[in-house]
């Protein structure tokens, strides 16, 4: 299935900050006609940042499918975060939105306590959602925006990881979207890589405090996907030959970094902690 994926060149098509799934050509695929549960996840609960699109929209899936509910923090895009629910919903799962910005503590704090509160704890925590954009100087980086990366990237996972350990327990999974660019900065997203590179530690750090306590702590370095933040955040031109650079020769499709999150939730991963798995198309971490 993964050679019939579009491949470079796309049409030019920016969009405001964050983006919209409508508005992409081609559109992403999410595995809505392609990803198959097997009952991996029967019963858990799960809380997802950014779920309402993107990687997010497919690991929301993947879990509905596996059969977890969810509670799907997103910031503001209504239209996306509907259709999300819908899939979820579709599945048999429940699908609990709950919009705002995590850049704010109270934000990550409320998120947690929505969760118990509606599914009755947290057994899942995926940290997903990011803020990026493009610059091609330092100067061009305001404080205001440098400052907005770490808190929206890398400051939200402390607030909610700190809010939801104390209510997981043995077993609970934290999954944190880190990059390629953990390893490979681009010089054109300075801030998003820097950020990037700080979850890669911020999970190996967080596996060791957490192993006495049973709550594994992992992360997916994805490489180039076809998101929404693409379009929005990223010059026409690199939109045009996004995922080239890597050695497949396209970007990636949401729904190709579904099962790694899957197999990272999954209780039989017992033994899996500290660990990045890299989806980056044949692009190397070492």
């Amino acid at each position: 299935m993964s050679l019939n994926y579009p491949t470079p060149p796309f049409a030019e098509q920016p969009q405001p900050m964050p983006g919209m799934t409508a508005g992409m050509q081609p559109r992403p695929d999410h595995g809505e006609a392609s990803y198959k549960g097997s009952g991996r996840l029967k019963g858990k609960r799960a809380l997802i940042t950014g779920g309402d699109s993107g990687i997010g929209r497919a690991v929301a899936l993947a879990y509905a499918r596996e059969g977890a509910d969810l509670l799907i923090s997103y910031l503001n895009e209504g239209d996306d975060a509907a259709e999300t629910q819908r899939l979820v919903e579709e599945a048999g799962q429940r699908a609990v939105l709950m919009p705002g910005d995590i850049q704010h503590a109270q934000q990550c704090r409320d998120l947690v306590e929505a969760a118990r509160r509606e599914l009755g704890g947290v057994d899942i925590l995926v940290n997903n959602a990011a803020h990026q954009a493009s610059f091609e100087k330092i100067e061009d980086i305001s404080d205001e925006e440098w400052d907005l990366t770490f808190r929206v990237n890398i400051h939200a996972m402390f607030y909610i990881c700190k809010a939801a350990v104390p209510h997981m327990g043995e077993g609970g999974s934290i999954i944190n979207t880190a990059s390629i660019n953990s390893d490979k900065p681009s010089p054109n997203l300075l801030a998003y890589a820097t950020t990037k590179g700080a979850i890669q530690n911020f999970t190996a750090g967080l596996a060791q405090m957490l192993a006495p306590r049973n709550i594994r702590v992992n992360a997916v370095a994805p490489g180039p996907i076809w998101t929404p933040l693409i379009p929005s955040t990223m010059p026409p031109e690199k939109v045009t030959h996004f995922g080239e650079q890597v050695p497949m020769k396209r970007p990636g499709q949401p729904a190709e970094l579904a099962t790694a999150y899957v197999m990272l939730a999954d209780p039989l991963s017992s033994y899996v902690s500290g660990a990045t798995i890299a989806v980056t198309g044949g692009a190397p971490m070492i």
